[in-house]
């Protein structure tokens, strides 16, 4: 016998929902993990709490453990965003911008997503202005393909004039030659975040934070492709047209943008 009661013993037996403290935690956690592949989960704890999460490192194991970080890291084949390259990094600029208009200011950002069976990465790109998501990839893999796939997306989708900033972390993704090409090819200037320093990227990280909170923490996927259906479909037909926003006055990122086009 348990010593509980029927109602009590179910509530014990259902997962608790995350709190937004505890889901901000996971995601840094795994941004660190995938930034610093040769980190332990004890320089990892290290790491958190420099930047300002009370945890020790046995929760650290454990919640490594939980999303299959560990195995993940003695896989030959995954590429990670280390930042310790010898390729060309760029002064941050995003933070000297307000953007008045679409196309002044696009940031980027990759996530690991934990399914059931295999991990799988996002990369994404958004409009500063309007926080819209205008071009994004999901692989098994951070070849550098990813984030350049995401890239001609927002590139197709918006044919920017001369003069947009694009602001990213210092990875190696971003960082690779035919990454910094393409943007150079449309008269972009690279900006990069400072290292180490995850709120150089606010706005990409706001976004990565709702996009787990509202959907991939709420379902389970089978496999990729239910992945791809599911995330896509939150992307392009509920976050960009229907999700509204305090900081735009709570209107969608569609609406906004519309609204400032009039």
């Amino acid at each position: 016998m348990t010593g509980l009661n029927r109602a009590g013993f179910y509530g014990w037996r259902r997962p608790r929902p995350a709190t937004p403290v505890a889901m901000e935690l996971r995601d840094q956690m795994q941004k660190v993990a995938l930034e610093s592949p040769a980190y332990g989960y004890r320089r990892i704890t290290s790491e958190l709490q420099q930047r300002g999460f009370a945890v020790n490192h046995k929760r650290v194991l454990r919640m490594m453990r939980e999303d299959n970080l560990l195995c993940v890291r003695h896989r030959s084949f995954v590429v990670t965003t280390d930042s310790r390259h010898s390729l060309p990094i760029y002064r941050n600029l995003a933070r000297e911008i307000k953007p008045t208009a679409i196309n002044q200011l696009w940031v980027a950002d990759i996530t690991y997503i934990r399914l059931r069976t295999e991990f799988v990465y996002l990369a994404v790109v958004l409009d500063a202005f309007s926080r819209r998501v205008i071009g994004w990839a999901l692989g098994r893999t951070l070849e550098a393909e990813l984030t350049v796939t995401a890239l001609r997306m927002a590139l197709l989708e918006r044919q920017p004039a001369p003069g947009l900033v694009h602001h990213s972390d210092r990875g190696v993704q971003y960082a690779a030659h035919g990454y910094t090409e393409m943007l150079k090819q449309h008269n972009a200037t690279i900006s990069m975040s400072r290292k180490g320093n995850p709120y150089d990227n606010a706005k990409a990280e706001s976004f990565m934070k709702t996009l787990k909170s509202e959907e991939v923490y709420r379902n389970e996927y089978r496999d990729f492709h239910e992945a791809y259906a599911g995330i896509g479909e939150f992307l392009e037909r509920v976050y960009n047209q229907k999700r509204l926003h305090s900081a735009l006055g709570y209107l969608s990122p569609a609406e906004f943008e519309n609204g400032a086009a009039q």
